[in-house]
């Protein structure tokens, strides 16, 4: 592990102040950034610790009927939370399975977004062609060992995946990212933070350097949501393929579907033809469920090893639909 310098900011003024100079990142709940400090994906020069500022924790309610979370409030006190797991509880099952108990105690649902792929060739202690570690030096997965990377919007130069269960979540839920920064703030689209690969993949989201997130907001509720996790061991792992759905109802019929893929894309991805084409179906039509989520499929590119996908993701969609659909009801 490279050496660098160790400050902690008194307030968010100071933080962004800190976080102007070059080669600085920031430290909240540190589950994420100690494996890359110890992998050596990342070799910052400063490191400003942020975990303990006040005004960034907590959930409030918005006068929309909304929800307010601060960045630094630890996954577990989300997931908990009354209004979130009666109101949203796509994002209070997306936390409880994203990680063991010990880490949501630790990590924010700040912090939780920006984790980086789990790819073994990103990952690997040993130096192996990787765009996204190392520009320009290829893709080991795009030939190699890809069963668990992407089925959309992949390129040449990469085709790793996102991991964060919240993220997708919070992707479905049309949530807004609230952010700081030293030039000003700005709110993010939950579905606009994170990138696509193209011919830079080691450019993961659209924060500017030095730019922090300092809230979540969410918009009016949505009980009728699920999150459904496949993967390899139920009781901790990552996710092969994952859905998050949130449905708005009238009587037993869709009005409205929003519906976001995790472990198939570089992003959240968020099934968009479908969405549109399950409007007005009734909820017992399985045939026109099923109809409407290959409207999505159409453009999904599998690897050598990961066709399996395909059909994995369509069911994880219509038995999170399911799921939905049978909440609040």
């Amino acid at each position: 592990m490279q050496a660098f310098a160790y400050g902690k900011a008194s307030d968010i003024v100071e933080a962004l102040a800190e976080a102007s100079a070059p080669d600085t990142v920031f430290l909240a709940g540190g589950t994420e950034l100690l494996n890359w400090l110890r992998l050596g994906i990342v070799k910052p020069a400063r490191v400003i610790d942020i975990g303990r500022l006040e005004g960034l924790t907590g959930v409030s309610r918005l006068p929309d009927g909304g929800l307010h979370i601060g960045a630094l409030t630890r996954l577990n006190d989300v997931a908990l939370d009354d209004d979130v797991a009666r109101d949203y509880p796509v994002l209070s099952e997306a936390i409880l399975q994203s990680a063991s108990a010990q880490l949501r105690n630790l990590a924010t649902v700040g912090g939780n977004p920006l984790q980086k792929t789990r790819c073994g060739y990103f990952r690997s202690e040993a130096i192996l062609p990787c765009n996204k570690r190392w520009p320009g030096s290829g893709c080991s997965a795009l030939h190699g060992f890809n069963d668990k990377h992407a089925i959309f919007g992949w390129s040449q130069a990469c085709v790793a995946t996102q991991p964060s269960d919240p993220a997708n979540a919070l992707a479905a839920l049309d949530a807004v990212y609230v952010t700081d920064h030293r030039d000003g703030s700005r709110r993010i689209k939950a579905e606009d933070l994170h990138r696509l690969p193209g011919e830079t993949p080691h450019i993961e989201n659209t924060l500017r350097d030095g730019e922090l997130i300092v809230g979540i907001e969410l918009p009016g509720p949505a009980p009728h949501s699920a999150y459904l996790k496949l993967r390899e061991r139920q009781s901790y792992e990552y996710a092969v393929v994952s859905a998050a759905v949130a449905l708005d109802l009238q009587g037993d019929s869709i009005r409205r579907a929003s519906i976001a893929l995790g472990g198939v894309a570089h992003k959240p991805w968020r099934l968009v033809e479908a969405e549109l084409a399950l409007a007005g179906i009734v909820l017992g039509d399985a045939p026109a469920i099923r109809k409407a989520l290959d409207t999505s499929f159409a453009t999904a590119r599998p690897l050598t090893h990961n066709a399996y996908k395909v059909p994995l993701a369509k069911n994880a969609a219509e038995r999170a639909i399911r799921l939905a659909a049978a909440r609040g009801s």
